[in-house]
């Protein structure tokens, strides 16, 4: 049905077509706001246009979705659909940090059958397949482990009081990677409670989840993709056995947000 290789081929190269306009590179990025508080640069432009063209060769028969193009409802017509985020973590690209990432996700049906991540301003290529597993850089992952929720590891700069109990490691901007880290076993615990988009988490949650992680929405229930309304309430990606209690601990703050 597709060259993987191919596919691949075109992921790293939209990361280093994104790293070599990367401030962390030298270049000064043309930056705006799209709205209030969400920046936008020329480079995920130009890797949107990029991948577009070229997953549009590779397999033309599938819908497009990404954040930096206008959705088209033909899309939910497709059997397949490519989910993209040109520029996972733009406030840490202008920034000239490196916790950003090229997100692609091939979904079917509401599932996602292929995911990558190209994140080269970290070193750091992530894959996986329904079914087959997942990978960093070649080496395949293995999700935490963690049995009990208090002391688990979050990606997050500071912690509400009702979560003292757990704790902070290092925060990529880019949602993707902080999901990729349960499934490499760098955190046991990636929870938000807001409305995010599917192209955002679409690739991670599949290789979290063939990493042996959990994934589901902020009430425990499953995610699914390609929607109308291309949004979902919460993400939870943690290790499979606090899924539970993170639901429960996550319950009522979740009900009065949603």
């Amino acid at each position: 049905m597709i060259d993987y290789d191919r596919l691949h081929q075109i992921v790293r190269a939209a990361g280093d077509m994104a790293l070599g306009l990367w401030p962390g590179h030298g270049h000064a990025p043309q930056v705006w706001e799209k709205t209030p508080g969400s920046p936008i640069c020329d480079a995920d432009l130009a890797v949107d246009a990029f991948l577009k063209r070229e997953l549009g060769a590779l397999l033309p028969s599938a819908g497009w979705l990404s954040e930096e193009t206008v959705d088209h409802p033909e899309r939910l017509e497709r059997g397949l659909c490519w989910l993209v985020d040109p520029v996972d973590g733009t406030r840490d690209f202008v920034r000239g940090r490196p916790g950003w990432s090229v997100s692609v996700a091939l979904v079917s049906e509401g599932r996602p059958l292929i995911g990558a991540l190209s994140a080269p301003a970290r070193g750091e290529y992530w894959s996986a397949i329904a079914g087959q597993g997942a990978m960093r850089n070649g080496i395949t992952l293995h999700a935490s482990t963690r049995t009990i929720l208090p002391g688990s590891r979050v990606p997050a700069d500071t912690l509400p009081k009702a979560d003292a109990d757990l704790v902070t490691v290092d925060k990529p901007n880019s949602i993707a990677l902080r999901i990729a880290m349960v499934g490499a076993n760098e955190a046991d615990l990636l929870a938000t409670l807001r409305w995010g988009f599917e192209w955002d988490i679409a690739a991670a949650t599949l290789i979290a989840r063939e990493a042996g992680a959990a994934t589901s929405d902020a009430f425990g229930k499953p995610l699914h993709y390609n929607k109308r309304d291309p949004r979902a309430f919460g993400l939870l990606v943690t290790a499979p056995a606090i899924h539970a209690a993170a639901v429960e601990r996550l319950a009522e703050r979740a009900a009065k947000l949603a």
